[in-house]
């Protein structure tokens, strides 16, 4: 395992490559989101007394809902895999209040980098260990004997003759057994037997009150009762009867809690949230606005911003894994500001995202390019999805253009919520086709302009029944 990042192996015009394969246009924000990235590798490779100086540009995302906002910050934590959290910024309040502390952001990230650095250390050894796992299997179904106790030596020859031949009549039945326990080993990790059922002891399950903490919001209480009641576990177990294949996943995560180094985990998992986690804070507009729109201290609106701005600023905040510095973690916050306007946010938090980029609303030409160019389309899903019931549907050009205009329409005649009208759209036009299946025979569906006016046109005909169905 090693703590380089992707960000190294990729220039900011194959960032933008990557994106260009799930996100539609939007150009001008792909390429500012690929430089802060790039930006992240640069300075790694300056003198290191520089390093600590060179702080991230953070964005700030303007534009409509449903646009790809979001969908641009997940897409390229995945892209460097880079530890990665959403929130939305209307959960918090000023410290004192009743909601979320923002502490918790950089709290729920540390656990996302340590979940990542742990699963990628499973990886690479979950398949050294299997073999371990599938013969503590194999010992539980076709044990070995215990050795007998040795015998007494006589000089009596007779006596040397019969023990000979004892031990050899010994050494037979051990090396057959062995065949057996080999065989019965390849079975086992083969799955041939993976439903047959076989006793393990497993640790006791954590008590059920503990549901209790985790959702009343005390993160950090929960987390320390939780490792509290597990390495009670450990200690106290008790027998189950389970499929083979349960009792091999909960012995490879036996060996794996046995030969993972937790405070190499720990360790690696601050140095990547600390050097390469990104915070996407969401409706960021909701908290902006001005003194006089509120009578009193506003917890919701500037109180949550100032809470926010040591973090981006830069603070340490203290998690269950040790202290978290936030001096070079990127922050991108979104917002549609239909209402408010982003010189609303206060001085000190518009300095701190110096990089802005603006959504521009999608047209039909994007509708129709999104329903078809990205490699995961929706085209393509819905496709993949009906065929599992013998439906094999076929989207010809017109039908895409015209689900295209109609998401236009709709988008133009009720509320703009862009991309995300295209769901409404397509479920409308296949509805009768996914209510049907499956079906008895494969049967194609073309869907074509008449087609999907036939399902949809009617409805946006009629403004009041669009806006309870579309």
């Amino acid at each position: 395992m090693s703590g380089t990042f992707r960000a190294e192996q990729l220039t900011p015009r194959e960032i933008v490559a990557e994106l260009d394969k799930y996100i539609v246009g939007q150009d001008a924000a792909k390429r500012a989101v690929a430089v802060a990235i790039r930006s992240r590798f640069r300075r790694s490779q300056v003198p290191p007394p520089l390093q600590d100086e060179i702080i991230p540009k953070n964005i700030l995302m303007i534009g409509p809902t449903g646009v790809g906002k979001t969908e641009v910050a997940r897409r390229i934590a995945r892209l460097i895999q880079a530890p990665f959290v959403k929130v939305e910024a209307t959960k918090f309040t000023e410290v004192g209040y009743v909601g979320r502390d923002v502490d918790s952001i950089v709290r729920e990230l540390t656990e996302i980098a340590v979940r990542s650095v742990k699963n990628e250390l499973m990886l690479e050894l979950s398949s050294k260990l299997e073999d371990e796992a599938v013969w503590r299997i194999v010992d539980i179904m076709q044990p070995r004997p215990k050795a007998p106790p040795r015998p007494r030596i006589s000089p009596d020859l007779t006596d040397a003759s019969a023990l000979a031949s004892e031990q050899q009549a010994r050494k037979e039945q051990e090396e057959q057994l062995e065949r057996v326990r080999k065989r019965l080993f390849d079975r086992v990790k083969s799955g041939a037997m993976d439903e047959e059922m076989v006793k393990v002891m497993v640790p006791e399950s954590q008590p059920k009150f503990m549901q209790v903490f985790s959702s009343q919001g005390l993160e950090e209480l929960g987390m320390n009762l939780q490792e509290m009641f597990s390495e009670l576990g450990d200690m106290h177990k008790k027998e189950r009867t389970v499929p083979i294949s349960e009792a091999r996943r909960l012995f490879v995560q036996e060996e794996l809690d046995r030969h993972i180094d937790h405070e190499r985990v720990v360790h690696e998992a601050i140095e990547r949230a600390e050097q390469a986690g990104i915070v996407f804070v969401d409706e960021i507009d909701k908290i902006a606005g001005t003194k006089a729109a509120t009578v009193g201290p506003d917890v919701s609106r500037e109180g949550v911003q100032r809470d926010l701005l040591p973090l981006v600023e830069g603070t340490t905040v203290i998690t269950k894994y040790g202290p978290v510095r936030t001096n070079h973690i990127l922050f991108i916050a979104a917002g549609a500001f239909n209402v408010s306007k982003p010189s609303e946010l206060i001085p000190e938090f518009q300095g701190r995202f110096p990089l802005r980029v603006e959504f521009t609303s999608l047209s039909a030409t994007d509708f129709e390019r999104i329903l078809t160019e990205p490699e995961n389309s929706l085209t393509r899903q819905y496709t993949e999805l009906l065929a599992c019931d013998g439906a094999k549907v076929k989207f010809t050009r017109s039908g895409v253009k015209e689900m295209a205009i109609l998401a236009e329409k709709a988008n133009n005649l009720l509320e703009n919520i862009g991309a995300r009208r295209l769901y409404t759209i397509m479920e409308k036009v296949l509805e009768e086709v996914a209510f049907e299946a499956p079906l008895d025979a494969v049967t194609q569906v073309t869907v074509d302009k008449k087609f999907v006016d036939k399902q949809v046109g009617d409805i946006l005909a009629d403004r009041e029944v669009a806006e309870y169905i579309l």
